[in-house]
């Protein structure tokens, strides 16, 4: 049994992902993927975040060796309300309890990197947010969900690419990953699953499973509410304010990792578009580009505390949801950041439900 959600690829009309594309190969030192994973996040959501009070330090000034003892599996490193991460949570108890290829730095298949992806900070328009999300809350209401039965697994396949800053002899320069397909299983209780993707894994992959917060899987997410004042209440109540994320902000990135490596249920999927539109600082962006290339517009939010700006792209005809990416649209007060860098982007290629654990869609009879 299987549905699917394919995303056609496209050429990409980047120029900068054109480059990372043909990017020649280069070994890493040994160790410094782990150090990679955790700045190209850090990067990304991790300077809002406060330990114990004190401030994080900029990303680029962290130590690797602190940084490389953190789990380098997550495609985040924003604490975010438990509903929201299950992938990343999944990924927590499999490297925790398996270990798995890569736990120790070794195994993994190398990443080449290149120059900073950087882009066009596209124009925010707060007051055409509103109309936006519910086209697209329409759009996404004609749109048949996924129906997962125990024994079965939810598969997302996407292209990815993170940026960071790393320093050579004293000298730190931005770069990005090569655009790479990442690839995740994930069973309908949460507890078991498989992640498959260069620069954390070995071309085999790593176990998710494990026992972990399970609230986000599929099984949990049927349950949600489906009226947006109680969706959005619920998501904000789950959030702990202990982690220093602001209120509003680990909302919007809570809805958008539900978009991104999630397979919300149809009756769902329309309520989380309103509940985000009754975020405040919420606005649309009249042109925005996945990782592959395909102009879109976007629902975003800026984080204030760094100037970083959230995007989650959708097909400008269709509505269709695309991808997402981390742009820096305001010029941050130090480091080598830049106005316009693209610290994270993404681009959906597969959902689909499938019969077993790694098992490809094209492989379900």
């Amino acid at each position: 049994m299987n549905h699917t959600s394919p995303s056609q690829p496209h050429p990409a009309e980047w120029p900068e992902t054109q480059e990372l594309l043909g990017a020649e190969e280069r070994g890493l030192p040994a160790g410094r993927h782990e150090f990679h994973k955790e700045h190209l996040m850090a990067q990304i959501h991790d300077d809002l975040r406060t330990t114990h009070g004190t401030p994080a330090a900029p990303a680029w000034q962290r130590d690797p060796q602190r940084d490389s003892q953190r789990n380098p599996f997550l495609r985040r490193n924003v604490l975010l309300p438990a509903m929201a991460c299950a992938v990343a949570a999944a990924v927590v108890g499999g490297f925790a309890l398996a270990g798995g290829a890569g736990g120790n730095g070794e195994g993994k298949t190398p990443l080449a990197t290149g120059p900073a992806l950087t882009t066009q900070v596209g124009t925010a328009d707060a007051k055409a947010a509103p109309e936006l999300l519910n086209r697209i809350s329409l759009a996404s209401a004609d749109t048949s969900g996924p129906t997962v039965d125990d024994g079965q697994f939810i598969y997302i396949a996407s292209k990815v690419a993170n940026t960071y800053p790393r320093t050579v002899d004293d000298k730190t320069t931005v770069v990005s990953e090569e655009l790479h397909t990442r690839q995740v299983w994930q069973s309908p209780d949460g507890k078991d699953g498989w992640l498959i993707e260069p620069g954390q894994t070995s071309g085999q992959g790593i176990t998710l499973a494990g026992e972990h917060p399970i609230s986000a899987a599929y099984n949990s997410l049927v349950k949600l509410p489906t009226d947006p004042d109680a969706l959005l209440k619920k998501i904000y109540q789950d959030n702990d304010p202990s982690k220093g994320v602001a209120r509003d902000q680990a909302a919007f990135v809570a809805i958008g990792d539900l978009l991104t490596e999630s397979y919300p249920p149809a009756k769902l999927a329309p309520a989380l578009y309103k509940a985000a539109a009754k975020i405040p600082g919420v606005v649309a962006v009249d042109d925005a580009v996945d990782a592959l290339g395909r102009h879109g517009v976007a629902v975003a939010r800026l984080n204030e505390a760094d100037g970083q700006r959230e995007e989650w792209i959708f097909d400008k005809k269709t509505l269709a949801f695309l991808g997402e990416r981390m742009v820096q649209a305001q010029p941050p007060e130090d480091g080598p950041i830049k106005r316009g860098t693209v610290l994270f982007t993404s681009a959906i290629t597969e959902r689909a439900v499938v019969d077993g654990n790694k098992q490809l869609p094209s492989q379900v009879g």
